[in-house]
This record gives structure tokens, sequence and C-alpha cells, in this order.
């Protein structure tokens, strides 16, 4: 629907990568074998914790957000974007991208809130280990975890909500594989100043955040592992943080190297790249990286193993 100038479209189209379409099969193949083995890492990680009591504690509470987070917002973009590597329709509606959006930024914010909150439990478990009990109670748990999807859907519907206010005048093609802030304001030919700024504000603000948050509690925690006098003791105390801290650091320098490298007209290749590191391989990494470096989770499997076979 015209109007004067100004279009209001009714949809988009995704262009994915520039050197989509001679490799597009091989592509397809390899997403798939990835997102499928992050949805069933991901579900059996759910599964595992919920089943064995053992694992009944803050820190395995928190790693069943982290993996139901995960799984939606690598679901977000995925399935779309493998049905544009093989179908020549690589359209998507206006009501579509706003849900897509939507739902990856929710949960995206949610993941870095989440992990935030691991690393709290961590310092509480290594440097309060007297008053873990009582300060990661049940309720404070569940508060944490409410937390973080309630901060995700605020930050995530602000953006939206300010992104599809605007007018799209301009092509209707995005540069991406999926309905991102940034391509999307791209096209509109409405003032953008204002939701760049909020975007930059947001980011900043919730990477600042959360990083601060991670940063601080592993610097409590080194200092009382140091001032330890048993081996054993320093040893166990790094192996209950070792999977956390390898997920934290895969998770973050990806996003800051997504968000705070300069931008240049050769740099969105590189970032459709970072972005599918980001949104579908680290989903299916934190699993892994859960489960081969923390014995509980290894325990588990065993006795899986030995009632299967």
């Amino acid at each position: 629907m015209k109007q004067g100038n100004v279009t209001q479209v009714a949809g988009f189209f995704l262009l994915g990568f520039s050197a989509q379409h001679r490799f597009r099969h091989v592509l397809f193949i390899i997403f798939l074998l990835i997102y499928v083995t992050c949805i069933m890492s991901n579900i059996g990680t759910i599964l595992l914790i919920k089943t064995d009591s053992r694992l009944q504690t803050p820190m395995y509470f928190f790693l069943q957000h982290l993996a139901f987070i995960d799984i939606c917002y690598t679901s977000a973009i995925t399935p779309k974007m493998l049905q544009n590597l093989i179908s020549e329709n690589k359209s998507i509606s206006f009501v579509g991208c706003v849900v897509q959006l939507w739902v990856y930024v929710t949960f995206a914010t949610s993941d870095c809130y989440l992990l935030a909150a691991m690393a709290v439990d961590r310092y509480v478990a290594i440097c309060k280990p007297l008053r873990y009990s009582t300060v990661m109670s049940q309720r404070v748990c569940i508060q944490l975890a409410a937390g973080s999807y309630v901060v995700g859907s605020i930050n995530s519907s602000v953006h939206t909500g300010f992104t599809f206010s605007l007018s799209f005048c301009k092509s209707h093609s995005i540069n991406h594989f999926y309905c991102d802030g940034p391509p999307i304001l791209a096209l509109s030919c409405s003032n953008t100043d204002s939701n760049i700024l909020l975007l930059v504000v947001f980011v900043g603000f919730n990477l600042t955040f959360t990083v601060s948050v991670v940063v601080f509690s592993y610097i409590y925690i080194l200092a009382a592992i140091l001032k330890m006098s048993s081996t054993a003791g320093k040893r166990k105390a790094f192996s209950t943080c070792a999977s956390h801290l390898t997920a934290v650091t895969i998770f973050y320098g990806t996003l800051f190297y997504m968000y705070l490298q300069p931008r240049s007209n050769n740099s969105q290749d590189t970032m459709k790249v970072a972005s599918i590191f980001y949104g579908i391989v680290i989903p299916m990494l934190n699993p892994l990286i859960y489960s081969l470096r923390n014995k509980e989770i290894k325990e588990a499997l065993k006795v899986i193993g030995k009632m299967f076979f």
C-alpha cells in the first residue's frame, strides 16, 4: 500500500549469503545437522536434570533454563534459514519478521542475564559456602530466572516496536539470513538516529552490566581459590567453574566481536558468519561443554547408559 513516497510493506526478502546458491545443499545439510544436534542435546540436558535427583541444585536449575533459552533463540532463526536454502522463495511476511526479531532478541538477552545469574551462583557457592543454601534458595533462583525472561522481553519489545514503527520506502531485501535490527533499519526512509541510539544504549547497558557481574564474580572466586590451602580444594573449585567460564567466554567473545568491531562495507558477510556462530553453533556447544567438563553430568549419563544398555 503506497502513501505518497512511502511504502507500507507486506513482507521482506532475506538475501542470505552471497555464495549461498552454489553451496546451498551442502550448507543445508551442515546447518540441519547442527540444528538437530542442538535441539536433541539441549532437550536431553533438560530431561537429564529433571530425572536425576542428584542434579536438583541451583546450578543445574539455571542450566535447565540455559538449555531452554538456547532451544528458543536458535529455533527463531534456523528453520527459516534452512527453508530459504532449499527454496527459491526467500520471502518472509511483515508479521513473521516482527515475531522472529522479537523472539530472537528476547531469548538472546535472557541468555546474557542468565549467564550472569549463574556467575553469581558460583560466587556464592565458593565464597560463601556456609550460606549457600540460604542465599541461593529456590525462591531466589526462580526470581533470577524469571527476571532474565522479563528483562529480555522488555528489551525486545522496545527494539521491535521502535524498529517496525518506521516507514520503509527503499528495497525490501534484508541483507541477512534472518530479521535483525541493523539490516532492517538500513531499509527505512525514516530518520533512524533515535533507533540507532536506542540500540547502542540498550545493547551497551545489557553487555556492560552482565559482563561486569560475571567479571567481578570471578575476581572474587579467583581470590577465594588462591587462598585455599588444599590443592584438591583448588582443583575442585576450578572444575565447578570451568564449564560456565568456557560458555561465558565463547558467548560474550562472539557478542563483542559482532557489536564492537568497526563497521565497513565489506564487514556484512563477516557479521553473518559471526551471527551463525552466535545463533546456531553456540547453542549446540553449550550442552557439550557442560557435559564434557562436569563430573555430576558425566555420572548421571553413566547411570542412564547402564539402565538402557
